[in-house]
């Protein structure tokens, strides 16, 4: 499913791929720690919303 909705992304709109990964360059390393963290979390909550 990751896959799919991913390649959807890179097809569609490329060039907001290309900026998403220019603002993930000039985050610092730290905050992009944190931005996982809470992908993760997110995703583990929407998980456990389907599941229930």
């Amino acid at each position: 499913m990751v896959l799919v909705i991913e390649g959807l992304v890179y097809a569609l709109a490329p060039q907001l791929v290309e900026r998403l990964l220019e603002a993930l360059r000039a985050m610092p390393i730290e905050m992009r720690r944190n931005l996982g963290l809470v992908t993760v979390a997110t995703g583990l909550l929407l998980l456990w919303m389907v599941q229930g």
